[in-house]
């Protein structure tokens, strides 16, 4: 197995990555999110408007880490690099996002259909830095 491989299964079974971004600063922003893994990749949703993206336009470079649904770490941080992936790709991470949180994604999907916000939704591609 490969380092990133041996880097990536600390996240097998869990529900929940910190992802750390940074702003200009340099400061660091630490946001809990769902995820799944693809081909030695992890996959997040975010929306088009949100801060993590903003960051992440400007600087690629990540942290990850697994963590709770409050984002209280339990594991240790991992560097990686984002980037936004194509709609295409998005659509099959967001159906692969449904599959594994069930019901709960269905009831957030939902209830951001209501909200005000003209984002729309961006897939996240993270691989882990050797």
């Amino acid at each position: 197995m490969s380092l990133a491989g041996d880097k990536l299964s600390e996240f097998a079974g869990q529900k929940h990555i910190s992802l750390e971004t940074y702003r200009k600063t340099g400061d660091p922003v630490r946001t809990p999110v769902w995820f799944i893994e693809e081909n030695g990749e992890l996959f997040v949703r975010t929306d088009s408007s949100t801060g993590k993206i903003k960051r992440i336009r400007n600087n690629s470079r990540v942290r990850i880490a697994p963590c709770n649904a409050r984002g209280t770490v339990k594991g240790i941080w991992v560097d990686g690099e984002a980037r936004m992936i194509e709609p295409e790709s998005s659509e099959h991470v967001f159906s692969l996002l449904k599959k594994k949180y069930g019901m709960s994604y269905k009831i957030i999907r939902f209830v951001q259909r209501f909200s005000r916000s003209k984002a729309h939704p961006i897939g996240l591609a993270i691989r882990i830095r050797t």
